[in-house]
């Protein structure tokens, strides 16, 4: 699975190798360091995008996991609202159903 290196890349490399030639150095060994700079380059985009994508694959587990407990809260609080809902109306029946028989009663 090789990459094409592009051209920016060629230029870049070929620039860095240029200035640092020395003197007596011939063009083909110029053109060997540059395809040797051209790789490294090569390899350290490639080692960037994993680094990146993985930094990503993080970031979105992270957002999974978040959301997934922040649901899961919801729930739990939405149970225990509905709970705290019936209270009062269940307080309010028995104190009419013992009204109703201290009536019934007297």
């Amino acid at each position: 699975m090789s990459n094409p290196i592009s051209n920016e890349t060629k230029n870049e490399a070929l620039r860095v190798a240029k200035a640092t030639q020395k003197p007596g150095q011939t063009k083909e060994q110029t053109k060997l360091i540059a395809l040797g700079i051209e790789k490294g380059i090569a390899e350290y985009k490639k080692q960037q995008k994993s680094k990146a994508r993985e930094k990503d694959k993080a970031r979105k587990q992270a957002l999974k996991t978040k959301k997934t407990s922040a649901e899961q809260t919801d729930e739990v609080q939405a149970s225990d609202s509905n709970n705290a809902a019936k209270l009062p109306w269940a307080l309010l029946l028995l104190s009419w159903i013992g009204f109703a028989a201290y009536l019934l009663t007297r």
